[in-house]
């Protein structure tokens, strides 16, 4: 059967059960919204080819209801929480020629070295220059000792790499003097200690990476759970990117007197006007053939919108009448302040389809990622593939986790 024709039979035969199946608005404001995020992984299933349909199909229900589980995660683990966004702006400018688009290479940039010596901690100056990596010390005397940089990040991936969710990143006196073919450390029988300021800013872009190749693996071990597990968690992230709130040190409007703005954007507007207002028919999805470059273009274009997210919605506060702006409703058996529906109207309109856009945007890009794996994985056959039943992830709160908060 032509491909076309199989989409417009889908797609007419899957119009009235989508309709009938539309996720929930529901009391609670998160990234994207709980709504917005079920919304966007379903409608993404509708983008694939008739080789994957069936299997996602079937399972629906397991990764729509799913689509939420991160945001669920990020008051459970310190880790959580920054692979949801990248405060860009911290780094550079459009288009970022200075963030590294490799993930361990960002941190190398971005580190801080200690050497601790006893009591004593001396820091190490790095410089990456020339292709070399220089470090310089006073242990005792200034020291300075080089390493051609291609051999270090080697280094770096085998070795630290595997210790990023370790609480301390260590390597011996005996482990330094090897790398750089020297006896400097081994005198003193100390440590090397690695400070990662990096990831504090966010790492979304890295981790989509990173989780495209685990979603290829999972396609590979034909594994259900695992793989509607990375399937409706890898939608929840790739549509997160596609926020211009969520590439931005300003991320809640709180530098410019506009706390709150995150949740009206990407939660309000689209509870208010999206199952109404917004087409969700983007296409078919598309192979990726540069996954990295693809996934940057996507942080590039969201932060592209930003100055208008926030510009318009500064002087929209300025001429709309004040008593108009805020209305009280009623979540979760309480009154709260939120934004009225006639100023969210007005903000929406202001912007023109930009809320519309990013989301169509994230149902294709969820879509052609899901394909690509697939492709990457050697095409294997889902229709063996099993129903998975849907089970909410239980999920346990730490009492030392700080999340961003987006929602006030």
């Amino acid at each position: 059967m032509n491909k076309y024709i199989f989409f417009i039979i889908l797609f007419a035969g899957s119009f009235i059960s989508f309709s009938m199946s539309l996720p929930q608005k529901t009391d609670k404001i998160e990234a994207w919204g709980f709504y917005g995020h079920r919304l966007i992984n379903q409608m993404a299933v509708y983008t694939l080819p008739k080789e994957m349909f069936g299997f996602f199909k079937k399972n629906i229900l397991y990764i729509t209801e799913h689509a939420i589980d991160p945001d669920k995660r990020r008051y459970a683990t310190k880790h959580e929480g920054v692979r949801h966004y990248i405060d860009i702006d911290h780094w550079d400018k459009i288009p970022f020629p200075n963030v590294p688009r490799d993930f361990e290479e960002a941190i190398i940039k971005h580190c801080d070295l200690y050497y601790v010596l006893g009591s004593d901690t001396v820091q190490i100056n790095k410089l990456i220059e020339n292709d070399t990596v220089y470090l310089r010390f006073f242990l005792p005397e200034k020291t300075t000792i080089q390493l051609d940089y291609p051999t270090f990040l080697k280094y770096w991936k085998k070795v630290i790499k595997p210790m990023y969710y370790e609480d301390e990143w260590a390597l011996n006196s005996y482990d330094l003097d090897e790398l750089f073919t020297t006896d400097v450390f081994t005198k003193g029988k100390g440590k090397c200690i690695i400070i990662d300021r990096f990831s504090e800013y966010g790492i979304v872009p890295y981790h989509l990476e990173s989780m495209l190749e685990r979603l290829t693996y999972a396609f590979k071990e034909k594994n259900e759970a695992k793989l509607l597990r990375f399937i409706s968690e890898y939608g929840h992230y790739v549509s997160d990117a596609h926020v211009p709130l969520h590439t931005t040190k300003n991320y809640n409007g709180q530098l410019t007197d506009q706390v709150g703005i995150h949740a009206f954007w990407e939660s309000r507007i689209p509870e208010l006007f999206a199952e109404s207002n917004y087409d969700f028919f983007v296409g078919q999805a598309q192979y990726i053939d540069n996954p990295r470059e693809y996934i940057w273009d996507i942080i590039i274009k969201a932060h592209s919108h930003l100055d208008s997210v926030l510009g318009i919605e500064k002087r929209l506060s300025q001429t709309f009448p004040l008593d108009r702006q805020y209305c009280y409703d009623e979540r979760l058996s309480q009154t709260v302040r939120i934004q009225c529906e006639e100023y969210a109207d007005a903000y929406s309109r202001a912007m023109g389809a930009m809320v519309e856009d990013q989301m169509r945007s994230s149902i294709l890009a969820i879509g052609s990622l899901w394909y690509t794996a697939w492709v990457n994985a050697g095409q294997p056959d889902l229709d063996s593939f099993e129903f998975v039943e849907y089970e909410p992830e239980p999920i346990l709160p730490s009492k030392t986790v700080q999340a961003r908060v987006h929602d006030n």
